[in-house]
């Protein structure tokens, strides 16, 4: 067992010196072994024995084929449903309807909040942007275009977003889900317009609104997301990394990430490496566990939390570590795809836990099973994928298919959540295994970003 260890850490090498070549990569390797970090260094040595773990623990299915054929293709007719035009102040825009209530899919509007959001619309700009990567199409160009506009005119004058929109055209500046501040819409936002700049001329209007409006938000960031001087807090015998949004907000960390990596590489700014650099170092402090140890090498969410909705943790770390050549931040985000995702599929998934400190280990202070959805699904196709794409290895495909295979029936209800037919994706499962038959711009979005994500996989 020793040698075979010692021969899987030089394998996961070797792929590094294939990445950044072999002085570099011997170099990066070494400076992980000698790092002392027990994720890093697992990662190294274990993170190569996942197919096994898979088998002995998940024969079943990861002895099964699970063929990226047979997942359906993306249908935006539900999207095309949901999406309609608008005016916010004096300009025409396009907005998704938050909500669809099953069984005539009619739009409801969400009480205190509105009808629509800076949060949905900058999902659909990252769909759609996936999608005209696949294959150029005149419709969903517009759309993309309508859907950034609205974006952009919900930026507030401090320089972050608003959230909510009224069916008058009136702007949300006041509900606690829409307030303008540093939170999950603005760093979405930001997310969706970089998605957006991709499929402008450099010189067109757009573009340029864009970049003006992005500018206003990195100078935001950059006061409230401090790039050095960082403090450590503590919670629960563990430090916690204070610089992140909302204090150790690691799943806001992610979105940022996601969103200030096309801005560096548009851009080449110092002040957007800095804040990749911030925002990636406060997620690896928030992993724990590791390969026998409680939480499995999770990134937590937030203090001693970790919830499945958009936990993009481990993905915007193995974005990172691929475009900044980072090994460590790939490593980190290996770690979690490696132990902590077989974890989630032996207990059926799970929607949230908390831990708490026992002795010299962690231990689960509370488990909540329900609700499963699609934006809980979504992060860990993509993290999973994206480790496929970087080391080339088969079982982390097997994985994201795994995860994808919920939306098709693969899960406690044994029923698809997604309808080929109409492009609807039901809005979860509910405590019992009850289907929640309706179909909001979440639900739909997050899946059809699983689908396209795969159907990518497929032209690759």
């Amino acid at each position: 067992m020793r040698f075979g260890v010692i021969s899987r850490g030089v394998g996961l090498c070797g792929h590094i010196r294939r990445t950044f070549g072999n002085r570099s990569g011997s170099r990066r390797c070494q400076t992980i072994i000698k790092s002392g970090n027990p994720i890093a260094r697992g990662a190294l040595k274990f993170g190569l024995l996942s197919a096994i773990a898979l088998t002995d623990h998940h024969g079943a299915w990861a002895r099964t084929p699970a063929s990226v054929h047979s997942f359906p293709a993306p249908n935006f007719a539900h999207f095309d449903h949901l999406l309609v035009p608008a005016e916010v102040g004096s300009e025409a825009v396009g907005v998704l309807n938050i909500y669809s209530k099953a069984p005539d899919f009619r739009p409801v509007i969400a009480a205190g909040e509105g009808y629509a959001c800076v949060d949905d619309a900058a999902r659909g700009i990252v769909l759609l942007s996936a999608a005209l990567d696949a294959h150029d199409d005149q419709q969903k160009r517009h759309q993309l275009q309508l859907l950034t506009k609205f974006v952009l005119a919900m930026q507030n004058s401090n320089g972050y977003f608003n959230n909510f929109v009224q069916p008058s055209g009136q702007i949300n500046t006041d509900y606690k889900t829409s307030v303008a501040g540093l939170n999950w819409w603005s760093l979405r936002a930001l997310w969706g317009l970089e998605e957006a700049n991709r499929h402008l001329a450099p010189d067109s209007p757009l573009a340029k609104r864009i970049a003006k409006s992005t500018n206003r938000l990195l100078v935001n960031l950059g006061r409230d997301v401090p790039a050095e001087g960082r403090s450590y807090g503590k919670l629960g015998g563990r430090r916690l990394p204070n610089w992140l949004p909302s204090g150790s907000g690691a799943d806001q960390a992610a979105v940022a990430i996601l969103g200030l990596l096309p801005h560096y590489q548009r851009t080449h700014e110092g002040r957007a490496l800095a804040l990749i650099l911030a925002m990636a170092d406060g997620i690896k402090a928030m992993q724990v566990g590791g390969a026998s140890n409680f939480p499995y090498g999770v990134h937590l969410s937030w203090q001693n939390n970790w919830h499945a909705w958009g936990s993009d943790q481990a993905y915007a770390l193995l974005l990172a570590g691929r475009q900044l050549h980072r090994p460590d931040y790939v490593a980190s985000g290996l770690a979690e795809v490696d132990y902590f995702y077989p974890y989630l599929l032996r207990h059926g998934y799970l929607a949230e836990f908390g831990m708490k400190k026992a002795g010299a280990r962690f231990v689960a202070a509370r488990t909540t099973d329900y609700p499963q959805i699609a934006y809980g699904i979504r992060p860990m196709v993509f993290a999973a994928d994206e480790a496929w794409r970087i080391t080339g290895k088969q079982r982390y495909r097997v994985i994201a298919r795994r995860f994808a295979s919920w939306l098709v029936g693969h899960n406690i209800a044994h029923r698809s959540l997604y309808d080929p037919a109409s492009g609807r994706v039901s809005d979860g499962i509910e405590t019992g295994g009850r289907v929640n038959p309706d179909s909001g711009a979440e639900s739909t979005l997050e899946g059809l970003m699983v689908l396209q994500r795969l159907h990518d996989d497929v032209t690759r």
